[in-house]
């Protein structure tokens, strides 16, 4: 958060009324009336009312804001679940973000932080765009599509996207990734041959889905590719879509009753072989 002290300022009606003892140093404290970062303390429930506030401003000032709620993951749809919900009935717009996701190397006071089922919440909410992306580059392609979404179309949807704290490399975008991305899953990476094993994997666990096509090639002569999966719940709401599609059309010789096949078949049609699944959750 230092980061964005300097450049957008922490929110006080009075502005600065003191020097801070880290004044000297590049991101020092900065507190100001046009700041935009509310620092609501241990106050969970007030802060995510400040985000509702925030993200309801387009229906109650017409005033289109784009608040982003960053929380320890595991203190956000847990504890205030409630509040979400109310927030998806208010037409609310924004981003929240669960950060220091997953199984996680900082535990912190214990197991509070080892957050293995917020995604399994936000799975329950209707209009809550949920995505566990891995690299910077699928963060930036669902954040921009999510602000077309909210507020050049219109649609009342909010996002949750859950981001990690260990440090790695950030490779570069795979040509032809993006429409993946949103939807779900994209091939990160093909083997040379046809692939024995698909391994399927989300956040910062894909790194080690990455080192398991290598060991699987080098120490066992398997091949085997692996896919990021960016976002579960998009994956099943398509499935529960093109289920529901075939369900209620049942007469597939009729030209408009065609099957529909979910994205996940599609991308899959013909693999053979074992399929893995390893979500950061």
């Amino acid at each position: 958060m230092e980061a964005l002290f300097r450049q957008c300022g922490i929110y006080s009606h009075v502005g600065q009324l003191y020097e801070p003892v880290d004044i000297d140093t590049l991101l020092y404290y900065k507190e100001a009336k046009d700041g935009q970062i509310l620092e609501e303390g241990i106050t969970e429930a007030g802060a995510l009312a400040s985000f509702i506030a925030a993200g309801t401003a387009h229906t109650t000032h017409n005033i289109n804001a784009i608040p982003f709620f960053i929380f320890y993951s595991m203190f956000g749809l847990q504890r205030v679940g409630d509040l979400t919900w109310a927030a998806g009935e208010m037409r609310t717009r924004g981003f929240l973000i669960g950060a220091t996701a997953g199984r996680t190397t900082l535990n912190g006071e214990g197991l509070q932080h080892q957050d293995g089922h917020s995604h399994v919440l936000a799975h329950a909410l209707p209009n809550l765009r949920a995505y566990d992306p891995a690299y910077a580059y699928e963060l930036a392609v669902i954040m921009r599509h999510g602000i077309e979404r909210m507020y050049a179309d219109g649609e009342e949807v909010f996002y949750y996207l859950t981001v990690e704290n260990q440090p790695y490399a950030m490779p570069s975008m795979p040509p032809d990734s993006e429409a993946g991305i949103l939807k779900g899953m994209y091939r990160l990476r093909q083997a040379s041959q046809p692939a024995q094993v698909h391994l399927l994997a989300s956040g910062p666990i894909l790194n080690e889905a990455v080192k398991a096509q290598e060991l699987l090639a080098t120490d066992f002569d398997i091949t085997a590719d692996v896919w990021s999966i960016t976002s579960f719940k998009e994956l099943y709401r398509d499935g529960q879509a093109a289920e529901c599609w075939n369900l209620l059309h049942p007469d597939q010789m009729h030209p408009d009753q065609t099957p529909k096949i979910p994205y996940i078949g599609q991308c899959l049609a013909g693999a053979q072989g074992a399929f893995v699944t390893a979500p950061t959750i």
